[in-house]
């Protein structure tokens, strides 16, 4: 219980800010290209309250986290309330939909980033804060984790979202016909330990831009 309770002290804030900055990223470009909907109902903000989701935010980290702690190991994700986006009244639907999807991977790449400067700050002053430390890696780790899930090309994850929108049209609606499964995909992916394989090169990816920070 020990060991829970300081993993959750030390993810709880990356865990939060991480999917917060990663939905109002969403609403923020959908917003730019001419959707409302987010704004309206008040989703384009950096408040961890206006985002959380009970089971996705808070119980499945903790659950994950517990099982981590007693030596089983984990992938540890989570996931917030939805931002609201209407694709039909972006300017340009299909070309559109893309920047708004990658919105959300591209805000958890900068705040890996943000997270890697802080504890390189740290080590150059010199500063044994041993929890800070464990915090500004365990917001790396989240933020990558996070933005590699999500880069997943199963929709209506943000990666299904961006090949939806590259694909031609009569190839994008195909495509887009899979959402109702995917998050069964995403499960039987977990449950048959292949998800890593698939989000390896994300992984490299996220991790690749953080090392120049580093």
């Amino acid at each position: 219980m020990q060991d829970l309770i300081q993993a959750v002290s030390v993810y709880a804030i990356p865990v939060l800010f991480a999917i917060t900055l990663h939905e109002a990223a969403h609403g923020y470009v959908a917003r730019l290209f001419g959707d409302q909907t987010a704004y309206v109902a008040g989703r384009i903000t950096l408040n961890p309250l206006k985002h959380i989701d009970p089971i996705g935010t808070v119980l499945v980290p903790i659950l994950i986290l517990l099982v981590s702690s007693i030596g089983g190991g984990g992938f540890l994700f989570g996931w917030a309330k939805p931002v609201p986006v209407n694709f039909a009244a972006l300017r340009r639907p299909k070309q559109d939909m893309v920047w708004v999807a990658a919105a959300g991977p591209g805000a958890n790449v900068l705040r890996a980033v943000l997270w890697a400067i802080v504890l390189r700050v740290q080590l150059m002053a010199g500063l044994d804060e041993a929890f800070f430390a464990e915090m500004a890696k365990a917001g790396i780790f989240v933020n990558i984790g996070l933005m590699a899930l999500n880069l997943l090309p199963v929709p209506p994850l943000d990666g299904g979202r961006i090949v939806t929108g590259l694909l031609p049209r009569q190839w994008a609606w195909k495509f887009a016909r899979i959402e109702p499964y995917g998050l069964f995909i995403v499960l039987f992916l977990m449950a048959t330990n292949t998800l890593g394989f698939f989000l390896r090169p994300f992984y490299r990816l996220g991790l690749t831009l953080v090392d120049v920070f580093l």
